[in-house]
């Protein structure tokens, strides 16, 4: 049980980051543009994994899998995506009602990634309760919006 907390805590501390991320893209998208702080983003986060590669942060596993799927590289069209939506979004409701809105994105595409098992991942139970708390998590989406 404490592994279990010890990932919740970690995952937290994602959702921080992510929220004071789409804050910070948010400026640097007015300074530079859109697209433009998109690529400086991926371009400043290439060269942090890149100095971590280097000195010797990572796992050594890089060349293991010699033949991996197509779709697994499509994570870094997805970041592009993401960055560009949170940019685009935060200016026009705000850090709060933004962050909820991708999280709750994030929960509903997990879920049913959780219960197809998707993308080779473990099949998981579906039950009311993840359903209750999605549509709490939009119920209070939907509050941070009003004003």
């Amino acid at each position: 049980m404490k592994l279990e907390w010890l990932a919740l805590i970690i995952a937290a501390g994602a959702g921080v980051a992510m929220a004071v991320q789409g804050t910070l893209n948010t400026i640097l998208g007015k300074a530079t543009g859109l697209l433009e702080a998109t690529f400086i983003v991926h371009l400043v986060g290439l060269t942090v994994a890149a100095l971590l590669l280097i000195f010797g942060a990572g796992e050594e596993r890089l060349y293991q899998q010699l033949s991996p799927p197509w779709y697994i590289y499509l994570g870094g069209v997805l970041g592009v995506m993401i960055i560009y939506g949170v940019v685009r979004s935060i200016p026009l409701v705000g850090v709060a009602p933004a962050t909820t809105a991708i999280i709750l994105g994030q929960v509903l595409t997990a879920g049913i990634i959780d219960y197809l098992g998707l993308f080779g991942m473990e099949k998981l139970p579906f039950n009311w309760f993840k359903v209750a708390g999605t549509l709490l998590m939009a119920g209070g989406a939907w509050l941070l919006l009003k004003k």
